[in-house]
């Protein structure tokens, strides 16, 4: 197996990460620092990180978790901040991480894992994983400017990919939406939102591919059925 797939397996990061680990000298293989990508290792071999020894676990851990606005979508964070970690006592001594993030103020959907060539995998742009968030926004959003954020916005970073925005319903001076797109850049929708006029004042994600948020509550979680982990692994 390739270091940096079963540095990727152990947990520490996905396989991307770890080849910058690697990179930076930080990795050993039985006493001998390693620095070149694709070298060969089993389980017999010893491999540390920052002198820590690695382990590829029995089996990996799944959760999804309905994370609470106020908490950051990270495995620490050098603020101080309250952690997605934080909330999930199961993840204490483990190696998880999230899949993607959901900013501070925003909620919902999120899984934690640490099966690292899964990550590596939902993330990739070429799956093109849907997401699919309920959003309140300030004013009225009409089907004019819905259909043009279907159709794609200007955003600093470029022109935004084809997606989906439904208007649900309007009420005091506000409009609910679902909208599903499929990129993930950062804070993506609410710069949407803000490159047509409008401001996001509630934000949350209820669908990550194949993985619905259904009736779990503000800050619980479950671990994913052998099914969902199954239609993960097999998301094409």
């Amino acid at each position: 197996m390739r270091l940096q797939k079963f540095m990727a397996h152990a947990g520490v990061a996905s396989r991307r990460k770890c080849e910058e680990i690697i990179e930076a000298g930080r990795v050993k293989v039985n006493g001998e620092t390693v620095t070149e990508q694709g070298v060969q290792v089993d389980e017999n071999d010893k491999v540390t990180v920052d002198g820590k020894l690695l382990r590829i676990p029995k089996s990996n851990h799944y959760i999804l978790l309905n994370k609470p606005r106020g908490v950051v979508s990270t495995a620490d964070d050098n603020k101080g901040r309250k952690t997605v970690l934080d909330i999930v006592p199961v993840a204490k001594g483990r190696r998880l991480y999230p899949v993607g993030r959901l900013d501070m103020d925003s909620s919902g959907l999120l899984l934690l894992t640490d099966d690292g060539e899964l990550t590596q995998r939902l993330l990739h742009p070429k799956y093109e994983l849907e997401k699919t968030y309920r959003v309140t926004v300030k004013g009225v959003i009409d089907e004019d400017t819905a259909k043009k954020l279907s159709s794609g916005v200007q955003l600093k970073d470029g022109m935004t990919a084809p997606a989906t925005f439904k208007i649900l319903e309007h009420r005091n001076a506000k409009t609910r939406l679902e909208c599903t797109i499929h990129e993930g850049r950062n804070r993506q929708i609410r710069r949407m939102f803000e490159a047509v006029g409008a401001e996001v004042v509630e934000l949350e994600r209820i669908q990550m591919g194949p993985l619905k948020l259904g009736q779990l509550g503000k800050g619980e979680y479950r671990p994913l059925r052998e099914k969902e982990i199954r239609m993960l692994k097999s998301w094409k």
